[in-house]
């Protein structure tokens, strides 16, 4: 049997790096090697693509500057058959095709790759590609912009205020009392368009309001203040599909040391407490596979259906495709629910919460790689250029625009 030809893209520069890492190798090793033939393309934190022999080892990447010495540095070439990896620089004599690949996936987290760039980059290539496309993962990151897409589409969010660090700057006290006029303490402050809860901290006085709006602007010029959720439960539930069909996973309910999730809770916990998951052989490498959780969470049957359907609704208001986490806040007293962010790919690809539906690791990037593939036939079905006979008219002999 001809197997497919897959490029697993992890790496990327993103505060979220490492844990990009530990998840595209996770779904490295769960490929059916039967079905794929799967290659590696780490992306430095710089913006360069290497692939090679014994990137599939987390220690390659513990001493990046040795390692990269024996990888290959390759640029991304469009060709008949998919997409050539051509060796950079290339050598005088011989064949500089290092690889090549049919279908791409992206597990990359954070800005600057699941935003929404490395997405651009594929389109620009023409080949399919097993994540969101552009312009959701683009609102998926943008937490402000999920929330306004979210609320025109009648999906429960939080109020939320948006803060640019020059006009916080500029009128710092100002901001401070304007927020106090809008929410009560405790406040959730975050940067906008950063996951894995990196900059994201509670403030319960002006002091602390402070110094959390002064550490989310290290990461982000952009800052969302909404009020705190109390008494918090977070309850999470993974979609799989696209616009035309999708389906929500088991409902999961996270443990950290904290009210707030900390990056450290998901991804540094060595997996303590964590829900035995990792009896496959993926999972080992640990990642959000390896959180403290409950899962199926601890809530009514009435509770996870719920859950479930705003999740599908979430992902389809978005235009999403592929395997997306979504994140839920529910006062703990009322039952109340709140969308909170969209993880347009997930930590470790949420493959433990379809692992609990019974559908295996191996089985969801099946199905992830299928759905690439019918996006792409799709888009061929498209009309994306127009034969026209503009240029023969045009004369740019003057310095006056081109428009004219």
């Amino acid at each position: 049997m001809l197997k497919t030809k897959v490029a697993v893209l992890f790496g990327g520069k993103s505060v979220e790096h490492e844990v990009s890492i530990i998840s595209g190798l996770q779904a490295f090793a769960a490929l059916d090697r039967e079905k794929y033939d799967p290659i590696i393309v780490y992306i430095t934190k710089d913006g360069c693509f290497y692939t090679g022999e014994g990137m599939d080892a987390i220690e390659f990447y513990r001493d990046l500057p040795a390692s990269l010495q024996n990888a290959v540095r390759v640029l991304p070439v469009p060709a008949e058959t998919g997409v050539e990896l051509v060796r950079y620089p290339m050598k005088r004599f011989g064949n500089n095709v290092v690889g090549t690949f049919e279908v791409a996936l992206p597990v990359v987290h954070g800005t600057n790759v699941e935003d929404g760039t490395l997405m651009g980059y594929l389109e620009m290539l023409g080949v399919p590609y097993a994540s969101c496309d552009v312009t959701a993962s683009a609102l998926g990151m943008d937490k402000y912009a999920m929330k306004a897409v979210l609320k025109q589409a009648g999906i429960p969010v939080l109020d939320a205020t948006e803060l640019h660090a020059k006009a916080y700057a500029d009128d710092a006290d100002g901001t401070i009392e304007r927020l106090e006029a809008a929410y009560a303490y405790p406040m959730i402050v975050k940067p906008v368009n950063l996951g894995s809860s990196v900059g994201i901290s509670k403030a319960g006085d002006r002091r602390r309001l402070q110094s959390a709006l002064e550490l989310a602007f290290d990461f982000s010029p952009r800052v969302l203040v909404e009020t705190a959720v109390t008494p918090l439960r977070e309850i999470n539930c993974a979609v799989l599909g696209d616009s035309d069909e999708a389906i929500a996973s088991a409902c999961e309910e996270p443990f950290g040391n904290d009210e707030i999730l900390s990056f450290g809770d998901k991804y540094l916990s060595g997996g303590k407490g964590a829900k035995d998951s990792a009896k496959s052989a993926p999972a080992k490498s640990g990642g959000m596979s390896s959180l403290k959780r409950k899962c199926p969470a601890d809530i009514s049957e009435e509770m996870t259906k719920t859950v479930q359907e705003l999740a599908v609704k979430t992902f389809h208001a978005l235009g999403c495709s592929g395997v997306s986490r979504i994140d839920f806040l529910m006062k703990a007293d009322t039952g109340e629910l709140w969308v909170n962010e969209i993880n347009t790919i997930p930590g470790s690809l949420s493959f433990y919460l379809w692992e609990e539906t019974g559908l295996s690791f191996s089985e969801l990037l099946d199905r992830m790689i299928a759905v690439a593939f019918k996006r792409q036939r799709m888009r061929e079905a498209l009309t994306f250029t127009y034969d026209s006979n503009i240029l023969a008219g045009v004369s740019l002999g003057s310095a006056k625009g081109g428009k004219a």
